[in-house]
């Protein structure tokens, strides 16, 4: 049986849901190829002091360790916020064919919002781009995690 597009997004939610747990920015992040999961992560540049390790970032290397391959066409990354500039070179790099993405990030948002890198014909790849689903959880979820940051300070 296919999955929803809203399925896969509630298990990218799971994943930000332990990046919050650990004092990270929520943002979590899932791959997908042919109905399984393949590469899972959320945001841990605090927990590892690594500027990189966001949640796509790490979901990518999973993603191409399971599948011993650095190219994941035929995938899809489900991502709770629009990816970032690095993030989504990754994505490009890494030839995903769709990206779903939870909220927009109107200051950093590089698959819309500030840019649209992913579908940029100047780059020989190009990656759909599916944003907005299930914006109202990813976005609560941020703001849940800044509120309670800002209370402790």
């Amino acid at each position: 049986m296919k999955q929803s597009h809203e399925y896969w997004m509630k298990q990218a939610l799971i994943q930000a849901d332990k990046a919050f747990k650990s004092k990270e920015i929520p943002v979590g992040a899932i791959i997908i190829k042919d109905g399984k999961v393949i590469g899972r992560g959320y945001n841990q540049k605090e927990q590892l002091n690594d500027p990189t390790a966001h949640a796509e970032i790490i979901a990518i290397t999973a993603a191409a360790n399971t599948l011993e391959d650095w190219r994941l066409n035929g995938c899809t990354l489900y991502v709770t916020k629009e990816p970032c500039s690095m993030c989504a070179g990754a994505i490009i790099n890494a030839r995903l064919d769709l990206i779903v993405f939870g909220c927009y990030d109107e200051e950093e948002g590089c698959c819309g919002s500030l840019y649209q890198l992913c579908g940029d014909p100047r780059f020989k790849t190009k990656v759909s781009v599916k944003g907005g689903l299930m914006e109202k959880q990813s976005l609560s979820l941020l703001k849940d995690f800044f509120k309670s940051r800002r209370k402790k300070v």
